[in-house]
């Protein structure tokens, strides 16, 4: 029976993005509709957070220090000293129908990223594979809304979210790390529970995949065939994100997303950040090469 903490009341209206920094020791998430990212430090109970203007749909890691972050607008990389964004793919302009939603880092830095129309129409998007070279590539299209993005630890299997009404389905391909190639698609699971959608993902270092499900008050942890190997209740209706952190990389940090009426009363925690210790090792997220 896992002990679900709440750790701070930081009242995102749509937190995403969970990250961990080795390096740092700190967490980082975005709230995409409040256009602004957040640092915290569990040793002390800090929290910084960041505006950054527009809409950000995941943030990650660089190689060579800093931030490189999906926004509404596109790929951009942060400066943090002067506080704005230098923009260095951007597929689709500045079209206000268009924004990016959530993505991961590959084992050989390729940052891989999935649009979609604001309206959420089922095939508007599309997931984009940001080489360190500056190259874009588009690799699955007709996309609804993209999210949870994994690999399993012997880079062979890449997993994808796609969370739109219709589908509620994790997908699994074949990888090619060398490359960055997809091949083989396939269901890994499709509406696992009656009630929730898959949003994030993380895979431990077990290649379990551990999804927290939008609208089902639950992380649901599958095996590496598909089926679901355990549940964990949480106080919050729309879970959105989860990570592995911590020293040992053992703590789940969990992201919420705010609710509206009638459900404030029954999830007043709605929107924060949450910590399950675990005795599972997560993989460390790898960095942009860019």
């Amino acid at each position: 029976m896992y002990n679900v903490e709440h750790i701070l009341p930081c009242r995102n209206t749509l937190g995403e993005g969970a990250l961990w920094s080795i390096d740092e020791q700190k967490l980082y998430w975005v709230d995409i509709r409040k256009g602004s990212f957040s640092r915290f430090d569990p040793a002390s109970d800090k929290q910084e957070t960041f505006q950054v203007g527009l809409p950000i749909g995941v943030l990650a890691l660089r190689a060579s220090g800093g931030l490189i972050m999906a926004t509404k607008n596109g790929f951009a990389l942060w400066d943090e000293q002067q506080r704005e964004l230098k923009f260095i793919a951007q597929p689709y302009g500045e079209d206000p129908t268009m924004r990016f939603n959530d993505g991961a880092v590959d084992a050989r830095g390729r940052f891989w990223a999935g649009s979609m129309l604001n309206d959420e129409s089922p095939d508007g998007g599309t997931l984009y594979r940001l080489d360190p070279d500056g190259s874009l590539h588009a690799m699955i299209t007709k996309v609804g809304v993209p999210n949870g993005i994994g690999w399993s630890p012997d880079n062979t299997i890449m997993y994808f979210t796609d969370s739109h009404p219709s589908r509620r389905t994790i997908y699994a391909y074949d990888y090619d790390i060398e490359t960055g190639a997809i091949t083989n698609s396939r269901i890994f699971s499709a509406a696992a529970l009656e009630k929730g959608t898959p949003d994030g993902l993380t895979v431990d270092s077990e290649g379990y995949v551990w999804s927290a499900f939008w609208d089902g008050a639950k992380i649901v942890r599958f095996d590496p065939t598909g089926k679901i190997e355990r549940t964990i209740d949480m106080p919050v209706l729309r879970p959105t994100s989860c990570v592995f952190g911590g020293a040992g990389l053992t703590d789940l940090y969990i992201t919420s997303a705010a609710v509206d009426e009638p459900y404030r009363a029954q999830y007043p925690l709605s929107g924060d950040l949450f910590c399950i210790k675990t005795d599972i090792k997560g993989q460390p997220k790898h960095k942009f090469g860019g």
